[in-house]
């Protein structure tokens, strides 16, 4: 008998070993011996990036948010496919900042050739272009592999629009692993770029809870019908600086979107965007958390997927 309970407890012990094997955590220290000079590499050509045009960091971190919630962090929002995820309807005509993870992919490639996958490149980018715009830096764990593959469909039902309610926002953000908070934080990149006069037009004209000079202001160039693709600020005090205005906009009725103001509107997450109004510094804090945990949405390691040579297409 104690023979078969010793065999049963390394049977076990193996099991456990294989399926850490086979699904490996993603790590800070990943590539620090295959390629040491990565995140140096991502860093010069952001910070080129950015000062060439300060809105490409609130792109870039965009761009990973649409990433992570189709299919997981896994690069396939950058394939240029065929009924892919660039054409869905919130990503059509609004996405950015491809070409500058196309130079990025390019010197990494020079450096170190088939190792670093282009879903790891996006979440470096989105880190350095936050910090870049003065919000927080972190650690990104790496690891990540690409996508042979990208949805449509699956972005056009995983993304939440500018139209969302609050109940509809905390259960997409749920349904990801993420909780009430995480999604309140995340909301906060909000606080840089641009947005599309089409996204936010509904707001203006249909929706109550307004502040009413913020609505004019805003109808000047985003008029009832036409001028789509009119750009306006998300935060109407500091567009290119990341910081805790968003939260301070939405105590006075000043969000952009219908989604932005269904976080303080009488409901669950009213208390914490006051906290975060007085409490910048609780906001990184939170902030930072969720990036992480989003960047851990249902990652391909081990051997699933592939290290893309291009961005943009699948290997050959």
């Amino acid at each position: 008998m104690a023979d078969a309970r010793i065999m049963h407890c390394l049977l076990a012990v193996s099991l456990l070993s294989f399926v850490a094997h086979a699904h490996p955590q993603l790590s800070t220290t990943f590539y620090s011996r295959s390629c040491p000079s990565l995140e140096t590499t991502v860093w010069e050509v952001m910070k080129q990036a950015v000062v060439k045009e300060q809105r490409v960091g609130a792109s870039l971190l965009r761009l990973f948010f649409h990433d992570c919630f189709v299919q997981g962090c896994d690069g396939s929002i950058l394939l240029d496919a065929t009924g892919g995820e660039k054409s869905a309807g919130p990503n059509a005509n609004s996405l950015r900042g491809f070409d500058v993870i196309d130079t990025i992919k390019a010197r990494v490639e020079v450096k170190c050739p088939g190792v670093v996958s282009c879903a790891d490149i996006l979440a470096l980018a989105a880190r350095d272009g936050t910090f870049l715009l003065r919000g927080p830096t972190w650690k990104v764990p790496l690891g990540r592999r690409d996508s042979t593959t990208a949805n449509q469909s699956l972005a056009n039902a995983n993304l939440p629009s500018s139209g969302s309610s609050l109940s509809t926002l905390i259960s997409m953000f749920a349904s990801k692993g993420l909780s009430a908070t995480d999604m309140t934080a995340l909301s906060g990149a909000h606080t840089i770029g641009l947005a599309r006069c089409s996204t936010f037009r509904d707001h203006l004209y249909n929706d109550a809870n307004i502040n009413s000079s913020f609505a004019a202001r805003r109808r000047k160039t985003c008029p009832r019908s036409g001028g789509d693709s009119h750009l306006a600020p998300m935060d109407v005090h500091s567009s290119r600086v990341f910081d805790n205005s968003y939260y301070q906009n939405l105590m006075a009725r000043r969000g952009l979107f219908h989604s932005d103001q269904e976080l303080f509107n009488g409901g669950s997450q009213d208390a914490l965007v006051r906290q975060y109004s007085a409490n910048p510094a609780l906001f990184r804090k939170d902030f930072v958390t969720a990036m992480k945990k989003m960047g851990n949405i249902n990652p391909l390691t081990g051997n699933a997927g592939q290290i893309r040579k291009n961005c943009r297409v699948v290997n050959r």
